[in-house]
């Protein structure tokens, strides 16, 4: 059986290429950061894994639009997203790290998923030939989310003493990028990725375009080309 997120893309719309590919690119324009500086870029293996499970979970949001279209299940689910974060902020608490910054991790990761989310419904509303015809179950999914949810806790636990380290933004940077060649990620799932991570580094060191940081600002970029995405 072919992969829910294979089919999605085959049938992704032009448009939503387009629109995210020009969001992408204003902002490494302005880096300069290409597949030549992405090939060269370093790891760091404590914040690689919180970056390839981040990748992971935008990925899984194709399957939460595919399962929620056209049902009343809405993408802002304040309840659900509830049940996220106090499991994240439960999990955080028994391994032995401060609970309230993976709270702020979580709400970006669930921000995230909403932009492929909502980019996928708003596609699917301007031609419907490209909605799957099978739908994929929202319980299995979110069982999914749970196991990745669950990973990425001890990853951010694991990855303690980076997330206080001055050089946590240029690593987590390096670190996405690597995440999006790892797992091909498209432009919009990279946009998705960049928004999954800006509360990682414990100094919020934002990825964003700053004298003497490499990084991405996303937030900037996705309010001044909204249409494109929402």
């Amino acid at each position: 059986m072919v992969p829910v997120r294979q089919l999605i893309s085959a049938r992704r719309s032009r448009t939503t290429v387009v629109g995210a590919a020009l969001l992408l690119a204003a902002t490494a324009s302005g880096l300069g950061l290409g597949a030549e500086t992405a090939a060269a870029a370093p790891r760091t293996a404590p914040l690689a894994a919180v970056a390839d499970l981040s990748a992971q979970r935008v990925e899984v949001a194709d399957q939460v639009a595919a399962a929620k279209y056209g049902t009343t299940s809405p993408i802002d689910d304040p309840g659900r997203e509830a049940v996220v974060i106090a499991e994240a902020e439960r999990q955080a608490t028994a391994l032995g790290i401060d609970p309230a910054p993976v709270a702020k991790i979580f709400r970006d990761q669930i921000e995230a998923s909403k932009v492929v989310q909502r980019a996928l419904h708003a596609e699917w509303d301007a031609d419907p030939s490209l909605v799957l015809t099978t739908k994929p179950s929202l319980a299995t999914i979110r069982t999914e989310l749970d196991t990745i949810d669950t990973e990425l806790v001890q990853a951010v636990a694991a990855a303690e003493p980076a997330l206080q380290a001055p050089a946590c933004g240029g690593q987590l940077t390096s670190a996405a990028v690597h995440a999006r060649h790892a797992q091909r990620l498209d432009v919009l799932h990279f946009a998705a990725l960049l928004r999954a991570l800006p509360s990682v580094c414990a100094r919020h060191i934002p990825l964003s375009v700053r004298s003497g940081e490499g990084g991405y600002r996303l937030p900037g970029q996705l309010r001044t080309s909204r249409a494109l995405l929402r």
